[in-house]
């Protein structure tokens, strides 16, 4: 009786979490749209939307088993896909009243579902519509879901598992790798190849919007990393609090650099801190504890700041900084385990700091660059290859009328004059409801 209470209660908390992961994606959405100008918000919103619905399909496909079925040969480097097609073999109650195979498909489509829409941070602004619908399935297929594999599946009874975790032996408690790393170098390779947006100067519309979408985001991070610990246990509680930590130190981190750079402090930069804290908790959050949580917020935000200092010297547009964030802060989070992990965190594993074994250097720093320069050679060369036939980015002439408007036929900020909806043959015209002024122009 109590096992079976304990796997409903387990089951409960998973599917609050799973919720909780589900609404990331309309946080993420409202995120990046607040940081764009007003003619491209439902343009990022849209690509947002289709990331999500092209991520159920592939992975209920294949991407399940790709991800986490057996590894072929036993070599670590993809799943075999052969018993999860369609999840059919999978359909039946087993009885145990617990998390069971379907409830683990829909949970990892959320983790892929956002790993690919940080990725449009690269593409904003400038990017064909229908080629990001294009890059979407291909990326998910050669990129997310090797990498997914090496850094989520164990070994088990069923055959061996990813190469990072079960041979090399990285420690990655929520995706610091597999999502973030992936996510921000896939998105700086994405924007080299479109090339930078145009000399119209580019500013966030609304950080109002902004900031809702980031406490969205900071809402849905306790589902992230509270479900990596499988249910409603000890370790969720501790992964909740450390990220809570982690996130809510990230805005001062931030700050303080602004502060030191700028002589102020603003909105937007309070809520590009927190993610980049949230970020940096992602791999390390059961290896802190609650004082180590703090030092992970301040430096993954702090670092994130000071190096966005040089964002123009970089001469690359990843428009909403997908990179510094997520590349950089999933970068910073993972060192953080080597030099600061805490024996008596619930991971058990020690920190060099703290007189922890030197292997965890090699170990950690393997999985860094494995996952980026894999993401960043594979991004790069599916960007090419899409420009090449099919062309990546939209002419000059619907660049400066915004995309919202020409591919869309919609306006954020407009209602059709025939009522809320479209009417048959009506194009939406630029937005008429923000007018150009020092805040608002040049978008």
């Amino acid at each position: 009786m109590e096992e079976a209470l304990s796997a409903h209660a387990d089951l409960s908390w998973m599917l609050a979490a799973f919720a909780f992961l589900v609404l990331m994606i309309f946080g993420l959405a409202l995120y990046y749209g607040g940081m764009l100008g007003a003619r491209n918000v439902l343009n990022m919103l849209s690509m947002v939307m289709a990331t999500l619905a092209i991520t159920c399909v592939l992975y209920v496909l294949y991407g399940y088993g790709l991800v986490s079925g057996p590894s072929v040969n036993g070599w670590g480097i993809i799943g075999n896909p052969a018993d999860y097609i369609g999840l059919s073999d999978h359909l039946a109650d087993d009885g145990s009243g617990g998390i069971q195979v379907l409830y683990i498909a829909a949970w990892f489509i959320m983790f892929a579902a956002i790993t690919v829409a940080i990725v449009a941070s690269g593409a904003a602004a400038r990017m064909k519509f229908a080629a990001w619908l294009v890059f979407v399935p291909i990326w998910l297929t050669v990129v997310y879901f090797p990498v997914a594999h090496w850094v989520f599946a164990a070994d088990s009874d069923e055959g061996a598992g990813g190469f990072l975790l079960n041979k090399v032996g990285i420690h990655d408690f929520a995706g610091g790798t597999a999502v973030h790393m992936n996510s921000g170098v896939a998105a700086l390779a994405l924007a080299m190849v479109l090339g930078a947006r145009g000399k119209r100067m580019q500013r966030p519309h609304n950080v109002p919007l902004v900031m809702l979408g980031g406490g969205i985001l900071f809402f849905g991070w306790f589902g992230f990393n509270g479900s990596c610990a499988g249910g409603a246990n000890f370790l969720t509680q501790y992964v909740v609090l450390n990220t809570l930590l982690a996130g809510s130190v990230g805005m001062l981190g931030f700050w303080a650099i602004e502060r030191w750079r700028e002589g102020h402090v603003t909105a937007l930069g309070a809520t590009t801190g927190m993610v980049a804290g949230l970020v940096g908790i992602t791999p390390s959050a059961n290896t802190m504890t609650p004082l180590g949580a703090i030092v992970v917020g301040l430096l993954a935000a702090a670092v994130v700041g000071f190096l966005m200092s040089f964002k123009s010297r970089l001469k690359v547009d990843d428009t909403l900084d997908a990179f510094m964030v997520h590349g950089i802060g999933g970068i910073v989070g993972t060192l953080c385990i080597v030099v600061f992990a805490a024996g008596s965190a619930p991971a058990g594993i020690t920190g060099i700091l703290f007189g922890g074994d030197a292997d965890i250097v090699w170990r950690e720093l393997t999985g860094i660059v494995v996952t980026c320069t894999f993401s960043f050679v594979m991004t790069w060369l599916i960007a090419k290859a899409l420009d090449k036939t099919m062309g990546l980015r939209v002419d000059e002439e619907t660049e400066v009328a915004g995309l919202d408007s020409t591919i869309h036929a919609e306006s954020a900020y407009e209602i059709p004059a025939a009522g809320v909806g479209h009417s048959p043959g009506l194009t939406a015209k630029a937005p008429t409801q923000v007018p150009d002024s020092p805040a608002t122009a040049n978008y």
